[in-house]
């Protein structure tokens, strides 16, 4: 049966990322490689003197993070949340009003310091150098938005929560992919790190100052009934496939039931 759910706006913006984020990791790769292959000894062509790329990585996350800082009707819910216009006040006893546990996000945090520093653990070892780390963040920039429009790790194995729009962390996500950058030592890196920084730092005030926005219990605007961006979607069918069993996997074959 086809889906009647037209593409939105939203939608739309996540998948050019995609596009976008995609083929920027697979260039600096591509880049990275070349450089390597010919025993250039430098990082993307020079890493902060020749090559554009650097240049033009920075100008691209700096420009995302610096729109995240105000309102945008294109924005999805979920980053948007945190702003007053997107507040629908809802009726809502102050014990009902939940976020999710400290417990819960200090466990995200724990996971991801984890993984992180074992690639600062190799870059400190001289097994990998700066640019596998940019390449990572880059990766990293990549699964972000698999994240929203597909699966998300943390939203099923940490913070069950429905959606984008009711995420706890939606605006940690430029500091998680940049994390790999914070063991390089360059001016491009460590300006990055810091508006990442900055937007996390808004975002947590704004979550004690503000707990209300945060809640659907509170906020009606994170409803499912007044969602207009169907930014779940695809993530939704995904779910329903897998857990339909319609196929199982058994050695290396795919079988219809």
């Amino acid at each position: 049966m086809k889906s009647n759910t037209k593409m939105t706006k939203t939608v739309a913006m996540h998948y050019m990322k995609l596009v976008f984020r995609s083929l920027l990791f697979l260039l600096s790769a591509g880049i990275y490689v070349y450089n390597k292959v010919h025993k250039t000894g430098e990082v993307f062509g020079g890493f902060e003197e020749k090559s554009f790329i650097i240049g033009f990585i920075w100008v691209f996350f700096a420009l995302e993070m610096f729109l995240r800082f105000f309102p945008a009707k294109i924005e999805s819910m979920g980053s948007g949340k945190q702003f007053k216009k997107n507040y629908i006040k809802k009726p809502c006893e102050k014990g009902d009003m939940k976020i999710h546990p400290w417990i819960v996000t200090f466990a995200i945090i724990c996971a991801w310091v984890a993984l992180n520093a074992i690639f600062g653990i190799l870059y400190y070892a001289h097994v990998i150098d700066e640019g596998v780390l940019l390449l990572l963040s880059l990766f990293y920039s990549v699964c972000d938005v698999i994240c929203i429009l597909f699966f998300c790790p943390f939203q099923t194995w940490f913070m069950k929560n429905k959606c984008c729009a009711t995420c706890r962390i939606y605006n940690w996500d430029y500091a998680m992919m940049l994390t790999p950058l914070v063991f390089v030592k360059n001016v491009y890196t460590w300006s990055l790190l810091a508006m990442a920084l900055c937007l996390l730092i808004k975002w947590e005030f704004l979550v004690k100052k503000h707990p209300e926005r945060f809640s659907e219990k509170s906020n009606a605007a994170l409803s499912c009934a007044n969602c207009t961006e169907k930014l779940c979607h695809h993530k939704t069918q995904l779910q329903h496939f897998l857990k339909s069993g319609r196929f199982n996997l058994k050695g290396n074959t795919f079988l219809k039931k």
